[in-house]
């Protein structure tokens, strides 16, 4: 089992990078972590459903073959961080791969949605993309806390 975050471009503030840098590598210490970084498409004189096209089309061709597909989207399910310790540990007693799709600016496209098994939500609020990377690193170092019994989560 490994845990794949398939998001849209790099992190373009040098503190926020070193930020979701630092929670990504904590948790890949408590879960085997790939970060799969796709371009992001130039918004240019191409339409905003264009742009999410070609976005999701690189986050499609990145996600490994049998995962479990979680869209970070505003749309999805609340969980406590409690019950995402469960959703992940629950997919490494099944030896599953789990994919985490964070899309760019305009979000993700349907059928990123469609090839998804379940949707989360990250924050009731439309985050930046790249917040919403570090808002998943955090939550998987702390899930990883939550499963171990660590005093992480209080």
């Amino acid at each position: 089992m490994r845990l794949v975050v398939a998001v849209v471009g790099k992190p373009r503030d040098r503190h926020l990078a070193a930020a979701i840098d630092e929670y990504e590598t904590r948790a890949a210490r408590y879960w085997p972590l790939d970060v799969v970084e796709v371009r992001e498409a130039s918004g240019r004189g191409v339409s905003v459903v264009d742009t999410r096209a070609r976005e999701g089309e690189r986050l499609l061709e990145r996600l490994p073959a049998g995962a479990l597909v979680v869209a970070c989207d505003e749309r999805g399910d609340r969980l406590t961080s409690a019950q995402f310790a469960t959703l992940v540990s629950d997919a490494r007693e099944r030896a599953q791969d789990v994919a985490f799709v964070i899309g760019g600016a305009f979000g993700l496209t349907d059928e990123i949605r469609a090839r998804a098994s379940r949707a989360i939500q990250l924050a009731p609020w439309t985050l930046p993309h790249e917040m919403a990377r570090l808002v998943l690193a955090e939550q998987l170092y702390r899930a990883g806390t939550i499963v171990r019994g660590e005093p992480y989560h209080k």
